[in-house]
């Protein structure tokens, strides 16, 4: 049976920008069924640019997360076009209006979602890619003995200075264009929309990946016919302001950001009970292997276990590449045949 989505209202939700939205929307799928003492839970936030559709290709009974076992759970982070965006909800602005919402809105949301719709006090995991892998963190942190296990693929606990320069790139390029008028869109950036894609591009893969031409393999012709129908296609297909929404909350991703660390992001690593897998590419751009690894040093139950690839950033969101599906399905049902403490 399919289910459909489901939306989660807060009242009155105060943000950390300062900002209180009278209605908080928070819209969320689930997958499989919840066991009798509610500890079957794997949650699973969603990527930059994702709504949970884009997530499912990895549930199934022989894909990396399997709900005839476990109960999954996708919230769809703030920012994305279904949960509450600047697209549907006109309290919802840009830095430029000084709005943004943070990992910790988020993770704050989805606590009260588990508690008061499923009454979820434990959670066997936390899946996450990218900025997904970022929500996983703050779980860790935040969650305290809550979160049994971490699965943090292709991400950071904070975003780094080259991570900033690198969303401040795909900032520019989006507000260059003359439908920008410093403070919203007036129509579709196609200028910025173009030069936004190819930025991306070129960060999201690694130079092996545009060596060895694999896009040809994926059924495009050339270069130009990868950039066009992949990369700008699959992004024209989100609100601008959206977009800009959430590199706002990419730019402001810091673990120890909050009143419980008050700064301390050393502190907040080492904060995390959970078993917890950083789960890096070889030849990830943005976040680099060596940073993942000096993240998984501060934590006491982490294991460093890269994925040996040349998709770079992609090879943690493996959909079209089974080589690296198969290597984090691997560890991933390692990871959860592990006992916690």
């Amino acid at each position: 049976m399919t289910r459909s989505p489901q939306s989660f209202t807060i009242k009155d939700f105060p943000l950390q920008c300062g900002v209180t939205l009278p209605e908080a929307q928070l819209v969320y799928q689930t997958y499989g069924e919840l066991n009798g003492d509610r500890s079957n839970v794997i949650l699973y936030p969603t990527s930059y640019g994702a709504q949970h559709p884009d997530l499912e290709w990895l549930i199934g009974r022989d894909r990396i997360l399997d709900p005839s076992r476990w109960f999954i759970l996708i919230p769809n982070m703030f920012g994305n076009g279904l949960s509450s965006s600047p697209s549907n909800n006109p309290r919802c602005g840009l830095q430029e209006q000084g709005f943004w919402f943070s990992h910790l809105d988020n993770i704050q949301a989805q606590d009260q979602l588990l508690r008061e719709v499923f009454g979820i006090e434990q959670i066997a995991l936390v899946y996450g890619w990218s900025m997904g892998a970022q929500q996983a963190y703050h779980w860790g942190a935040l969650g305290g003995d809550r979160v049994q296990r971490l699965a943090a693929l292709c991400g950071t606990a904070r975003t780094t200075e080259h991570n900033r320069l690198f969303l401040l790139s795909l900032r520019a390029a989006l507000t260059a264009d003359p439908a920008w008028d410093g403070e919203r869109f007036t129509g579709m950036p196609d200028r910025g929309f173009r030069a936004y894609a190819r930025i991306y591009a070129s960060w999201a893969a690694s130079q092996a990946y545009y060596r060895e031409r694999l896009y040809v393999a994926l059924g495009y012709a050339t270069l130009e016919d990868y950039l066009v129908q992949s990369w700008e296609a699959g992004y024209r297909r989100r609100d601008p302001h959206n977009l800009l929404g959430m590199i706002d909350t990419w730019l402001h991703c810091n673990i120890g950001d909050n009143p419980t660390y008050q700064g301390d992001y050393t502190l907040a690593l080492q904060s995390i009970q959970a078993r917890t897998l950083v789960m890096p590419a070889t030849t990830d751009l943005y976040f680099p292997p060596e940073d993942c690894h000096a993240e998984a040093m501060l934590i006491p139950q982490a294991e460093y276990r890269p994925i040996p690839s040349i998709w770079g950033h992609r090879a943690g969101n493996p959909y079209q590449n089974p080589a690296d599906e198969a290597f984090i399905r691997a560890a991933v049902a390692e990871l959860l045949a592990t006992p916690v403490n």
